[in-house]
């Protein structure tokens, strides 16, 4: 397949699955053959993948993208060697970061329920094709990654205007939306994975899901005693 399919989940999902590298490869830059430059995508996913492993302490060495024809087998055969020796020399996955195997998979679980947060926020870099080469050490930083979680935003449903249709609830990935029939819905903060689906998916007559900015309290949901609906047009006490 287009190594451009190869996505941040396939990377993470292998290392919970106890690989201890991952190799992609991909034909040479500039030269797709359907003109998706998709191995520019799986360069830059790589690339952020990699400051993702360092953010979580894991060696960024065991992953490794290479571009090749498909009429280079003796290029194929070297690179593949040579970063087989290199995970040798690793070791098991987690052992020379120090990181016990409950402890990576806490991790590896984490940053993978993140990866939709993550695109949305890197999106344009992440479907930019690099020209220079010389800056790919540069196109992620881990200051910027650092940045990207100390500055996460967040999403808020506004109790005065949600109508409990449910549709954000169902929309949710994660099932993170608290809801019940004529009920306020409530996002719980420690699940969300801030996709942004349910700011979507609320119906423009509601408006009733927020984007938060970066570092923005997140009002706290009102006590469940008080979260009947009122509908729209009518006074409270007739709800």
């Amino acid at each position: 397949m287009c190594s451009g399919r190869v996505d941040l989940p396939h990377v993470f999902r292998a290392f919970s699955n106890g690989v201890d590298g991952v190799f992609i490869g991909g034909c040479h830059l500039g030269e797709c053959n359907y003109i998706t430059h998709g191995n520019f995508h799986a360069l830059n996913m790589t690339l952020l993948a990699k400051r993702l492993m360092e953010r979580i302490g894991l060696n960024p060495g065991r992953l490794r993208i290479e571009f090749m024809s498909a009429g280079e087998g003796i290029v194929f055969a070297d690179v593949t060697n040579d970063f087989v020796k290199e995970i040798k020399e690793l070791g098991p996955l987690g052992e020379i970061e120090g990181i016990d195997g409950d402890e990576l998979r806490t991790r590896l679980d984490g940053i993978t329920k993140m990866v939709p947060y993550i695109k949305i926020m890197k999106n344009e870099k992440l479907g930019t094709p690099l020209q220079n080469l010389e800056e790919k050490d540069t196109l992620f930083t881990a200051e910027e990654i650092d940045r990207l979680f100390s500055e996460m935003i967040s999403y808020y449903i506004d109790p005065e205007k949600c109508q409990a249709c449910m549709t954000c609830a169902r929309r949710c990935p994660v099932g993170a939306i608290i809801s019940a029939k004529n009920q306020i819905h409530i996002i719980e903060q420690d699940k969300c994975i801030r996709c942004g689906s349910c700011l979507e998916a609320c119906p423009t007559k509601f408006g009733a899901v927020t984007r938060l900015s970066p570092g923005e309290a997140v009002p706290p949901p009102p006590p469940e005693d008080q979260r009947a609906v009122v509908r729209k047009g009518k006074k409270a006490d007739d709800s």
